[in-house]
């Protein structure tokens, strides 16, 4: 065979190939045999090593390449992945639809149902036709690369297919879900047995830790499948449906079970036919997406927070078991609070062993009249921490014990004591030992400082060895304090010091964050840094200043006050602040500085939380409500009672031209 007759047979063998693997991942259909088809990629893998300088990344030999990574790099998502709210019942999907109809009052809703199938989220990026670049979701905005991992799976195309109807030039982005198959997943954990290693607990912790090998050999191994939800990039689709339908045209799978739904009656149905089918199928599911139809309604409709308004996950019912309550102990977390902890009899839900479950505080005890020994039945949604939802009082022998609530912390042993009008008992001792780790952990936490490694045994090893007692003493820490210590080495050392390093430039909304302020969440700490831009401005607010902030009460804003009048936290925090530095928060001209503003009805230009967020850059509040304080009420399209009330108390009302103008 000549040179050019290599390269001729070579681009007609990839042809072929990628032909076979469309039939049977997307098509779910084959044409010739399993031996055929492997024959037919020996003799592709066979003359590429003869003729090395004709090999393409989008290859089929190169699904598995390449040395093991020394670990992932981060990808920004051009567009967010965002999470998608929960709906247990057709009644809170129904209020949904109400809700989505007041934004879009003259909107007619069509959906698109889909298998919420149960696995790791990932996105593709293909450029001219090649697949580039493969991400995880992380927490939305930022991703790790697993491209050399995906190549692995047969089912991800390297190259997209030709259509007639799609022009390939330039980006394109698709969505979809990696996962294990329920046969793959036993098949697994049969040889994960034989080799005396650690067995998978459900197909998604294996699918997701296969993804993130770094040995694309080993992904290669465990035989994972991928079905498409969401072409990003726009190719000319007009509904969800339109883009499944171009997703299995560019040679990408899909579940065929996804179906289009005129209403929500349509939308039940299809849920409880697939729910009637979930132990049949081949893969875990978790229930049903559903989506607006429409993509200019989707867009129209925006974000909320973290999630899309336009669709949600009507989710199965939480698997539920019974079990016996053994004993009941009191963990103390980062603000002294005591939370009673169940221990149980073990049992499997959903593919995991529980042993704990969570009893919250005094008065769910009280409510549900627990005792050890009782026969309980326990619950467990998704990912959500286990807790104890009834008693079987029936069941009871007699032997069973009322559960004690302490009056002495149960790690250091001072008292506790109970705030007035709180449901909660609290370690009195500030320097309670759970109390410091637990804000150490709080302080390093993603939403915190974000220290890459430093997790919470590694905390409680700092903390056990006395080479750290408060934040500050992080940024103390050497490579030579860390090497003597158990499951350290002298790069594992270096890395941990190097990412303390890289955190001491955070946010001001981190850094709040991370103080561990009692009642001061994301949320709570993002208002705050908006509010008042520095941590200065903070300090120095007095408690009328800090319920200015919206969203604010009369509860949090003592808890702050409390917090940065308090001597021994004034002296953390000046210790942290020789070692951080806090960025800046950019605000616009305080044009609206000191204006309250009331938004009621839907607007067309933007989302209400855009809006929010406008007018708070520029110096002004939103409240909830309308009173005598209220300077103005931004009406939209369809406003409510607020509307009504403003009229009566005489208080400005502007249309969203008028607002528009007013902040330009």
């Amino acid at each position: 065979m000549t040179k050019e007759q290599a390269k001729k047979r070579i681009e007609k063998l990839k042809k072929e190939i990628n032909h076979h693997r469309y039939l049977y991942h997307v098509l779910d259909t084959q044409e010739i045999s399993d031996a055929a088809l492997d024959s037919l990629k020996h003799e592709l893998y066979e003359l590429e090593q003869q003729y090395p300088e004709f090999i393409t990344p989008d290859s089929p030999t190169q699904r598995v390449g390449g040395k093991p990574l020394p670990k992932f790099t981060k990808v920004k998502h051009e567009v967010p992945m965002l999470s998608i709210e929960d709906v247990f019942s057709f009644e809170e999907l129904e209020d949904w639809q109400k809700r989505i109809q007041r934004l879009l009052p003259k909107a007619e809703f069509d959906y698109f149902a889909e298998i919420k199938m149960d696995g790791l989220a990932i996105t593709l990026i293909y450029q001219d036709g090649l697949l580039t670049t493969a991400a995880t979701r992380g927490d939305g905005k930022t991703g790790e690369d697993v491209t050399q991992n995906i190549k692995t799976i047969e089912a991800i195309p390297l190259k997209l297919r030709a259509a007639k109807e799609i022009d390939l030039q330039g980006r394109i982005e698709i969505r979809g879900e990696v996962f294990m198959t329920k046969a793959v997943f036993d098949k697994l954990n049969k040889q994960q047995e034989k080799k005396g290693e650690k067995v998978f607990a459900n197909p998604r912790n294996a699918a997701a830790g296969s993804v993130r090998q770094l040995d694309p050999k080993i992904t290669a191994s465990r035989q994972l499948s991928f079905y498409g939800y969401d072409l990003v990039t726009d190719l000319g689709q007009k509904t969800h449906q339109e883009s499944h339908e171009l997703i299995k045209l560019l040679g990408l799978p899909i579940n065929e079970w996804n179906q289009y739904c005129l209403d929500l009656q349509s939308v039940q149905e299809f849920y409880e036919k697939i729910q009637a089918k979930r132990e049949s199928l081949d893969y875990w599911i978790d229930g049903v997406v559903v989506n607006v139809n429409n993509i200019e309604l989707m867009k129209k409709l925006g974000v909320v927070g973290k999630t899309k308004r336009g669709l949600v996950a009507y989710k199965f019912p939480a698997e539920q078991k019974t079990t016996i309550i053994k004993n009941v102990k009191f963990n103390v977390g980062r603000t002294g609070v005591l939370t009673p902890v169940a221990y149980l009899e073990p049992v499997s839900i959903g593919g995991t062993t529980v042993s704990h479950a969570t009893l919250h505080n005094i008065e769910e005890i009280e409510r549900l009249g627990v005792k050890i020994g009782d026969t309980v039945i326990i619950e467990k949604a998704g990912d959500v921490i286990p807790k104890v939802i009834e008693v079987l009082p029936n069941l009871r022998t007699g032997q069973e014990k009322e559960i004690k609530i302490p009056d002495k912390c149960p790690i250091c042993g001072s008292n506790v004591k109970r705030q007035k009008d709180e449901v909660g008992v609290y370690c009195s001792n500030k320097n309670c030992f759970a109390q410091e780790k637990e804000k150490l952990i709080h302080f390093v936490s993603k939403k915190g400082l974000n220290i890459e490694g430093l997790g919470d045994k590694i905390v409680e090893q700092l903390i056990n060895q006395g080479l750290i007692r408060d934040p500050a003493d992080l940024f103390k820490l050497k490579p030579g304090d860390l090497q003597p210590l158990e499951r350290f080495a002298e790069k594992s050392a270096q890395n941990i010091i190097d990412a303390i390093k890289q955190s001491q430039k955070v946010s001001l909304a981190n850094f709040l964050f991370a103080l561990g302020i009692r009642h001061v969440g994301e949320q709570t700490a993002l208002d705050l840094a908006q509010y008042f831009g520095s941590i200065d401005k903070i300090k120095k607010a007095s408690l009328a200043d800090l319920q200015k902030v919206p969203d604010i009460g009369e509860v949090v804003a003592q808890s702050i006050y409390d917090f940065f009048h308090d001597k021994q936290n004034l002296q953390t925090n000046a210790e942290l602040l020789k070692y951080l530095e806090i960025e800046k928060v950019s605000k616009g001209k305080q044009i609206l500085a000191n204006k309250n503003f009331v938004l009621t009805g839907s607007l067309q230009s933007m989302t209400r939380e855009q809006a929010k967020h406008i007018i708070r850059q520029l110096g002004g509040n939103v409240a909830s409500s309308v009173s005598q304080k209220t300077d103005f009420v931004i009406a939209g399209a369809e406003p409510g009672s607020k509307y009504d009330k403003a009229k009566k108390l005489g208080v400005r009302i502007v249309d969203e031209k008028e607002f528009l103008q007013l902040i330009d």
